[in-house]
C-alpha cells in the first residue's frame, strides 16, 4: 500500500482482476476499496426504551437517508445488521462525500427529536486491498475499519492516515489528528483522524441520559459544631475551606463552590435531596466537637443517588496551633477520602458499556492499562486516551496523561523514536495548560518534560511548585516535584516530596509510581535499605516498570546485596533488552557523581555497557 499519495483518487482498476488461487482451486478477486463501518450510537439504550419505535425510525432513516446517500457516490452495501451497516466505494471522494452528507442529514433529521432518543452513527473509513467473495468482503482492511468506527464520537467519522492522504483540501472538513492507534487485534498502529462534520454540541450522548453529568462531582457541607463557644465557628467554616480548596485542586473532581452551601445547615442531612438539589455524586458532611483541651472530627462521605456511606472518618487531637491542627485535620481528610473517590469513578468507568463513555470515563480506563507495563496494555492506554481527546477537546486531563504516555514510553525502552515522544510529550502537557493554566497536574507533567527530557531543570522546578501550590492535593504534583529535586541531587527535598505524594494516593494505579519515586529519593539520600524496601513493593505492583528495577539494582547493590542485584538484572535485560549503559548514561537526567555511581552499581550486576 506504499505510494497511494501519488495515485488518483479513482481507485477502479488500480488493483481490479487481480486473482490469487484459493486451495479449493477457485479464484478470489482482490480489489483496492474505500470501506464505511457504520455503527448506531447507543442502540442497545434506544431498544431499551421503545423496541418498535427504534426499529420504525432506523428503517426510516435507512431509507430516506442512508440509501439514497449510497446511491448518489456509488456506493455499495455489502451487509446490513440491526444498528449499523458495511459499505464500499471505488473512489475515497465519492466515500467521504458520502459519510459527510449522510452525517449532515442525520443532524437535521434529529433536530426535533430529545438528545435520550437521537439516532446518531459512529462511522470509520479506510482504503485496503480487501477480498471479494460471493457478495462479501474479507481481509483486516475490513478489521481496521470497524475498529475505527469505534473511536469516532456520535455523528462523528475517523479515517485512517492512509485514506486522509487522498483527501487534501476538502470545504466542509476538518481532519483532527488522532495520532498512532493501536486497535483490537490489529498487529500494528494505524495513524487515525477524526473527521468532524457537524457542531459536536449537536451530536447525541450515546448511551449517557441527556443530564448526566461525567465527570465526578462533590459538596462539602458545612460542619456542624457541638458545643462550641460563640464566635468560634470559624475553626469549623476553616476546615471546610480547605477541604473544598484542597478538593478543587484534583482535576478529576467538580466541586461545588462553599458559598452554594450556605443554606444547608439542618443537622439532619438529607444526601439524597441535597444530591438533587445541586446535581452532585458525592456529598460530605461532619461535626465538630471542642472542649477546653481537644478537638474531635468527625466526616462522612455519601453517595447522594443510593444515600450509602462510602466512607466514614474521625479524628482527636489536643488543641494547640488552631491553624496547624486545621491543615492536618484536611491533610487526612484529602488522603483518604480522594483515592477513595478516585478508585470508585475508575471502577464506575470499568463497568460502563464502551457507547456510555464520556472523557472523562475514557481518562479513568486508561489509567489502569497505563501502568500495566506490558505493551498491549499500555499501547490500549494510549487508544483509549485519543479517544477521550476526540470526545472532548477541550478535557485538560487526556493530553497531560497522553503527555505522561510518552514519557513512559520512552522510560520503558519502547520508543522507537525518543526525540518525536519527546515533542508530543510537551506538545500535549502544554496543550493541557493552555486550557486550564491551573491544572496541577499538567503543570507537574509538563515539568517532568522539562526536567527529564530536556534536562532544562530550572524551568522544570518553576512549574512543578507552581503545580503544588495550585493543586496542594494533587500527589503526582508532588511525586514529579520529587523526581526533579533527585535528579538535582536534593536527597532529602526529594524524599519528602514523595512521601507527600504516596500519602495522597496510598492506593489505586498511580500507588506503583509513587512507590518506585520514593525508592528513587531514599537512593538517591543515601538511604538505600528503604530504597531497596520500596522498589520491590513497587516491583510487586507493576514488575515490569524498568525504571523502578534500574534502581532496585543499584540499590541492592549499594547494600551488598549483588547476588540479588543480578537477579533483578536478569529480569530488566528481559523486559528491555536493547539496555546498555552506554545509552543510559547518555539519556539519565541524573547528574554527576550520583550518575556515575548508579552506573557502576548497574555494571556491577551484570548490566552491558
Amino acid at each position: 500500500m506504499t505510494g497511494l499519495r501519488s495515485q488518483p483518487p479513482e481507485l477502479t482498476g488500480i488493483i481490479r482482476g487481480l486473482e490469487y488461487p484459493t486451495g479449493a482451486g477457485q479464484p478470489t478477486a482482490r480489489r483496492l476499496l474505500a470501506i464505511l463501518a457504520a455503527d448506531v450510537a447507543g442502540y442497545s439504550r434506544l431498544m431499551g426504551m421503545d423496541e418498535e419505535d427504534t426499529h420504525a425510525r432506523m428503517r426510516k432513516i435507512r431509507h430516506t437517508i442512508v440509501e439514497p446517500s449510497l446511491a448518489s457516490y456509488r456506493g455499495v452495501v455489502i451487509k446490513n445488521t440491526g444498528d449499523g451497516f458495511l459499505a464500499t466505494f471505488e473512489n475515497v471522494h465519492d466515500a467521504v462525500h458520502c459519510v459527510v452528507g449522510m452525517q449532515q442529514a442525520l443532524v437535521c433529521h434529529n433536530n426535533d427529536e430529545p438528545l435520550s432518543r437521537r439516532i446518531n452513527f459512529r462511522m470509520g473509513v479506510h482504503v485496503a486491498d480487501v477480498i471479494l467473495d460471493d457478495g462479501d468482503i474479507f481481509g483486516e482492511g475490513v478489521n481496521i475499519a470497524a475498529r475505527l468506527q469505534t473511536y469516532a464520537e456520535p455523528g462523528g467519522v475517523v479515517v485512517s492516515g492512509i485514506l486522509a492522504e487522498h483527501l487534501g483540501r476538502h470545504e466542509g472538513v476538518k481532519l483532527f489528528d488522532l495520532g498512532d492507534l493501536h486497535l483490537h487485534n490489529i498487529s500494528h498502529p494505524i495513524r487515525a483522524f477524526s473527521l468532524t462534520v457537524a457542531d459536536p454540541s449537536s451530536g447525541s450522548l450515546g448511551e449517557a441520559q441527556a443530564d448526566e453529568e461525567g465527570r465526578a462531582s462533590i459538596v462539602v457541607l458545612p460542619f456542624r459544631e457541638h458545643y462550641g463557644r460563640p464566635g468560634d465557628e470559624y475553626f469549623a467554616e476553616g476546615i471546610v475551606d480547605d477541604v473544598v480548596h484542597a478538593l478543587s485542586g484534583l482535576k478529576e473532581l467538580f466541586v461545588i463552590s462553599r458559598g452554594s452551601t450556605l443554606g444547608y445547615n439542618d443537622p439532619r442531612v438529607d444526601v439524597r435531596s441535597i444530591g438533587r438539589e445541586l446535581g452532585v455524586r458525592y456529598v460530605m458532611h461532619g461535626s465538630l466537637q471542642r472542649t477546653e483541651s481537644r478537638i474531635r472530627i468527625r466526616a462522612e462521605l455519601c453517595n447522594s443517588v443510593t444515600g450509602a456511606i462510602i466512607w466514614t472518618d474521625q479524628t482527636d487531637a489536643e488543641l494547640g496551633d488552631l491553624f496547624d491542627l486545621q491543615r492536618r485535620i484536611t491533610m487526612r481528610v484529602i488522603s483518604t477520602l480522594a483515592p477513595r473517590v478516585r478508585e470508585r469513578e475508575r471502577l464506575r468507568a470499568m463497568r460502563k458499556h464502551p457507547q456510555n463513555m464520556t472523557a472523562y470515563d475514557l481518562v479513568l480506563q486508561a489509567l489502569g492499562p497505563l501502568f500495566h507495563m506490558d505493551y498491549a496494555s499500555f499501547s490500549q492506554a494510549h487508544g483509549l486516551l485519543q479517544r477521550a481527546i476526540v470526545h472532548d477537546p477541550q478535557y485538560g486531563p487526556a493530553y497531560s496523561y497522553t503527555s505522561y504516555w510518552h514519557l513512559l514510553r520512552v522510560g520503558q525502552g519502547w520508543s522507537n523514536d525518543v526525540e518525536s515522544d519527546a515533542l508530543e510529550a510537551a506538545r500535549t502537557a502544554a496543550k493541557a495548560i493552555d486550557l486550564d493554566e491551573n491544572d496541577a497536574l499538567a503543570l507537574a507533567i509538563y515539568g517532568h518534560v522539562h526536567s527529564y527530557l530536556k534536562k532544562d531543570y530550572d524551568t522544570a522546578v518553576e512549574l512543578q511548585d507552581r503545580a503544588v501550590d495550585v493543586g496542594p492535593s494533587c500527589a503526582m504534583a508532588w511525586t514529579l516535584s520529587s523526581v526533579t529535586r533527585g535528579y538535582l541531587g536534593q536527597g532529602q527535598a526529594a524524599v519528602i516530596r514523595a512521601e507527600r505524594g504516596l500519602q495522597l494516593s496510598p492506593r489505586g494505579p498511580h500507588v506503583v509510581y509513587h512507590e518506585h519515586i520514593l525508592s528513587q529519593a531514599h537512593y538517591i539520600n543515601g538511604n538505600y535499605d528503604d530504597a531497596v524496601l520500596w522498589g520491590r513493593r513497587a516491583a510487586r505492583h507493576a514488575e515490569r516498570l524498568t525504571s523502578n528495577l534500574r534502581c532496585l539494582v543499584a540499590s541492592l547493590v549499594a547494600i551488598g546485596q549483588v547476588d540479588d542485584a543480578r537477579h533483578v538484572a536478569t529480569r530488566l535485560l528481559e523486559f528491555d533488552p536493547g539496555m546498555s549503559l552506554r545509552t543510559f548514561a547518555s539519556r539519565t537526567p541524573l547528574q554527576g557523581s550520583i550518575r556515575d555511581l548508579f552506573v557502576e552499581r548497574l555494571r556491577a550486576a551484570g548490566i552491558p555497557d
